[in-house]
């Protein structure tokens, strides 16, 4: 099981029901084709958020933007 979750929310609704469920978060980023990536502390909690967010997930291929500069400002 993955801690991924790709979701059809905004960042601060995807926060607010981590923090209601006790979800970590590890890690969360804004997709480009619009919604949220969102990586939980454990897989139970990814569970969880799987579950509670259903009608949410999205399903499929996304374009993620560049996390990391490609090179250094140095």
């Amino acid at each position: 099981m993955t801690r991924t979750i790709l979701l059809a929310l905004t960042e601060a609704e995807v926060i607010a029901k981590c923090r209601d469920e006790r979800v970590g978060i590890s890690a969360i980023e804004r997709l480009h084709s619009g919604g949220i990536r969102l990586v939980c502390m454990s897989t139970a909690g990814a569970e969880r958020i799987r579950k509670l967010l259903k009608s949410k997930l999205i399903v499929g291929e996304v374009i993620r933007e560049r996390y990391r500069p490609r090179h250094s400002s140095l």
